[in-house]
C-alpha cells in the first residue's frame, strides 16, 4: 500500500511538469542579428528625432517673435554680459529661481533633466547644473 502511495505521488508530481509547455527557446543567429539591426535603427530614429526638437524652437521662434520678446534682462549686482558655452561655470547667484524658465515647453525646449534648469542670462537661454553651476547647453540670442 505504501509503494502505491507513493507512485501516485510521484506521478502526480511529475505529470504537470510533463504536459507544461516549454518557455526557454534559443535564437538563431539571423533572428538575433536581425534584432541587432532594428536596435541600430531605432537609435538612429531617436537621435533624429532630438535633433529635430533641439530645432523646432529655431522655426517657432520665427513664426512667433512675440513669445521671444522678453523684458530687458537685470543680472545679479556686478553683473556684465560675457557670451558663454557649454562648460562655462556659474556663480550661484546667476542661476537662482529669479532667472528660472519655467516654461521651457512654451519656448520648445527639451525637458531639463533632474538636477539641471533653465535659465535667463542676458538674451541667452543656458542649462545649468544646479549642484555644480556648469553649463550644459547654451543657445545665444534666444531672447529678442
Amino acid at each position: 500500500m505504501k509503494k502505491i502511495l507513493m507512485a501516485v505521488a510521484a506521478a502526480s508530481v511529475a505529470l504537470p511538469a510533463l504536459a507544461a509547455p516549454t518557455i526557454a527557446s534559443a535564437q538563431s543567429r539571423a533572428e538575433v542579428r536581425h534584432d541587432n539591426r532594428e536596435i541600430r535603427q531605432d537609435r538612429r530614429e531617436l537621435r533624429r528625432d532630438r535633433q529635430e526638437r533641439r530645432e523646432d524652437w529655431r522655426d517657432y521662434r520665427q513664426a512667433h517673435r512675440d513669445v521671444y520678446h522678453r523684458p530687458a534682462y537685470a543680472g545679479p549686482r556686478g553683473y556684465r554680459y560675457v557670451r558663454v558655452g557649454v562648460g562655462h561655470r556659474f556663480a550661484p547667484a546667476y542661476y537662482g529661481q529669479r532667472y528660472w524658465v519655467n516654461d521651457y515647453a512654451r519656448y520648445r525646449l527639451p525637458a531639463p533633466r533632474a538636477g539641471a534648469r533653465w535659465i535667463r542670462y542676458g538674451n541667452d537661454v543656458v542649462l545649468v547644473n544646479t549642484r555644480t553651476g556648469v553649463v550644459l547647453q547654451a543657445y545665444n540670442g534666444f531672447f529678442w
